[in-house]
């Protein structure tokens, strides 16, 4: 996959991007966001007993960077993540959902 969205080499300073709360149906996570074109690229933080509050359908690269993801998969797999560990999925593909007992830190693209 090639990602062309017409932007020059850039660095960011995750710490910098002021983080936004988003609640699941327990628990909550943290996005610090950075967009460039149609491609949005995060850094989150999910609290210890986060559980996500709906089946996503939007296709993530998503690289575990510290803790524990469980993701459940519309079709009943469930999947178990740790640091260095990463999944990709398509838009419209398999729906899918995540949680985590200990926390979890995540670089999304998407």
């Amino acid at each position: 996959m090639v990602i062309d969205v017409g932007h020059p080499f850039t660095t960011t300073d995750w710490t910098a991007i002021d983080p936004t709360e988003h609640a699941g149906s327990a628990g909550f996570a943290l996005w610090r966001t950075k967009q460039i074109g149609a491609v949005r690229i995060r850094m989150v933080e999910y609290t210890p007993g986060y559980v996500a509050d709906h089946w996503c359908t939007r296709g993530h690269i998503l690289l575990v960077t510290g803790g524990e993801l469980r993701t459940e998969l519309d079709d009943g797999r469930v999947i178990h993540l740790t640091a260095g560990q990463s999944y990709e999925v398509a838009s419209n593909m398999e729906a899918h959902r995540s949680s985590t007992a200990r926390g979890a830190t995540l670089f999304i693209v998407d």
